[in-house]
């Protein structure tokens, strides 16, 4: 890393104009803040699910979900050694870590709470999570319902902070179901790793069950399917992503229709955007073309593209196969130890519900935030209508409250200056600041962002072009292809069948790409991040935690992926 630009980092003030009055008054532990000298004593990992850097209305999610949610909820679970996470902004960039448990008797007290509670939420978890989806579909749904742009003023400050408590209950729940969940999955780890069935092979126990997530992308792959060889294919095949909506409307009373049954598509699966919880994203609904962009790509490809029906039927198998394999090595009391860890783990099954909750909480919770921020901006008039975003909620609020938005016209332009200043230095962020720690507790890190003493050893050495990547083998299978090379989901559409998407990571808003691409490699991640878990549904071999896969492999190099060795090679450069 270059001297200066960490110079810059710790001298980053953050956005102008902010100070403490943008921060919320609730708080456990730490409040989110600017990377600071003092701060690099301490392991910070980049958050590579938001690539362009955090907005100041952004920052809601940070306040809300990293720092008082996870805080919350590591008293409430409770777990043992972690604090939960803790946020600093280098620039508008993200990075967290843990925030350590320094005290032994508290430790002790919270592992014998723990111990307590834990065999009770594990058996109630299919209930309680089928209640939980409801109330927050339910939720959603109805401020969804809503469109606040005829709203008065006060009506419109009412729907704000509806909105803002919504996104704020559903990260409570996220985390205080995830840490059990990943707890228990941690705890079977272990015990298979003490019968000496490999880590590789232990998600593999808990694949093969649908989720939201791939019941979107199958009516997806519907609509393709119906669409070859009709005269509204010419619409998608013709134009580009951009065009595609327009094209399909000139295209009288049968592209009429066609938009109508996919209206319908986009009321059940369209509340979901490109990126995590980013209120500058738009949903499906209300920018459809990710998803015409993705039908797009589909019918370009010859053939009759991903076979969902054999895909999971193939996971299913390879799940029964592996379940049999790790048995039949086993002693009898071995096997009961086992089976009963297992049966827990499918109760509770963090690999299905990690894919499962994204529909409800990660693509869900932020969008009724951006659609309240879009009204008022546009009842108070202000010269763009994403100027909203470069507001504080605070401000947002004085806004709402009749405050004219010109009064912050000054600070929304030198926010963007900032903003687009920081996003020039994506690339280059490093992929950790600060002291490389002896262990982390926290389990996040660990099984969902992989930070492995492997991952750690990557980033320091890092590697030269041409040179063999080494991760975690996350999926398995081997090919090859031409590298796609993504820095966030802007262009996720244009992925084609048969690259290979290279990225720092993929959130739930990817899945698409997963039918078409050859395999995956990401910087970061663990066996249960989200490439991982849904490159073994979708029968992708993927490699994750490379550390370095984004710079030194360029766009277009023809790439091997070995899913089953965790090994990237540069075949021919671009």
């Amino acid at each position: 890393m270059h001297a200066d630009l960490l110079q810059r980092i710790v001298d980053d003030p953050g956005y102008p104009g902010a100070d403490d009055a943008h921060r919320p008054d609730m708080v456990r532990f730490e409040r989110v803040a600017p990377m600071r000298r003092d701060d690099l004593e301490r392991f910070w990992l980049l958050e590579y699910r938001f690539p362009d850097g955090i907005t100041p209305l952004g920052m809601c999610l940070l306040d809300d979900g990293y720092a008082w949610a996870t805080q919350r909820a590591a008293q409430a679970v409770p777990l043992p050694t972690s604090n939960g996470l803790t946020v600093r902004c280098a620039g508008t960039h993200v990075y967290f870590t843990e925030i350590e448990q320094r005290s032994p008797d508290e430790a002790r007290e919270r592992a014998a709470a723990l111990s307590a509670a834990l065999p009770g939420f594990l058996e109630r978890f299919p209930e309680s999570w089928a209640r939980i989806a409801g109330e927050l579909d339910a939720d959603a749904r109805a401020l969804e319902r809503h469109d606040p742009r005829g709203d008065a003023a006060g009506a419109q400050v009412d729907y704000l902070e509806r909105a803002r408590a919504f996104q704020r209950r559903a990260w409570e729940v996220h985390f205080e179901l995830m840490y059990p969940l990943l707890l228990n999955q941690a705890g079977f780890y272990g015990l298979c790793d003490e019968l000496g069935i490999a880590r590789a092979e232990v998600p593999r126990f808990l694949q093969g069950y649908e989720t939201p997530m791939t019941r979107c992308d199958r009516a997806l792959w519907g609509f393709a399917r119906e669409l070859r060889g009709t005269r509204l294919a010419a619409a998608f095949v013709e134009n580009p992503p951009e065009s595609i909506a327009a094209a399909l409307a000139a295209a009288g009373t049968e592209g009429a229709r066609w938009l109508e049954r996919f209206g319908a598509f986009l009321d059940e699966w369209g509340c979901r955007t490109d990126g995590m919880a980013d209120p500058m994203l738009p949903c499906w609904r209300e920018d459809p073309t990710t998803p015409l962009g993705n039908l797009r790509t589909f019918l370009l490809e010859r053939g009759e593209g991903h076979d969902f029906d054999a895909g999971i039927d193939e996971a299913r198998a390879e799940r029964d196969a592996a379940i049999a394999a790790a048995r039949a090595r086993l002693t009898r009391a071995e096997r009961r130890a086992f089976d009963a860890a297992l049966a827990s783990c499918e109760r509770a099954n963090f690999v299905w519900w990690n894919e499962d909750h994204n529909h409800y909480i990660d693509l869900r919770a932020t969008i009724p935030l951006r659609r309240a921020a879009l009204a008022i901006g546009a009842r108070t008039a202000g010269r763009n209508a994403d100027d909203v975003f470069f507001l504080f909620y605070p401000e947002l609020l004085r806004v709402a409250r009749g405050e004219p938005i010109a009064s912050f016209d000054a600070l929304i332009d030198a926010r963007r200056a900032y903003h687009a200043s920081w996003r020039e230095c994506r690339k280059t962020m490093p992929k950790y600041l600060g002291a490389a720690p002896e262990s982390i507790s926290d389990p996040i890190l660990i099984e969902i962002d992989g930070v492995t003493d492997e991952f750690l050893a990557a980033v320091r050495v890092g590697a030269a072009p041409g040179e063999r990547l080494r991760g975690l083998g996350a999926a398995p299978g081997r090919a090859s292809g031409r590298a796609r090379v993504l820095h966030g989901p802007q262009d996720l559409h244009r992925v084609q069948a048969g690259e290979v998407l290279v990225c720092e990571g993929t959130s739930p808003s990817w899945t698409p790409a997963f039918t078409k691409i050859a395999a995956c490699v990401c910087d970061q991640g663990g066996t249960l991040a989200h490439a991982s878990i849904i490159s073994r549904e979708y029968r992708v071999p993927c490699v994750v935690g490379t550390a370095v896969a984004t710079r030194v492999i360029a766009d277009g190099d023809l790439v091997d992926v070995d899913g089953s060795a965790g090994t990237v090679t540069v075949l021919k450069a671009a």
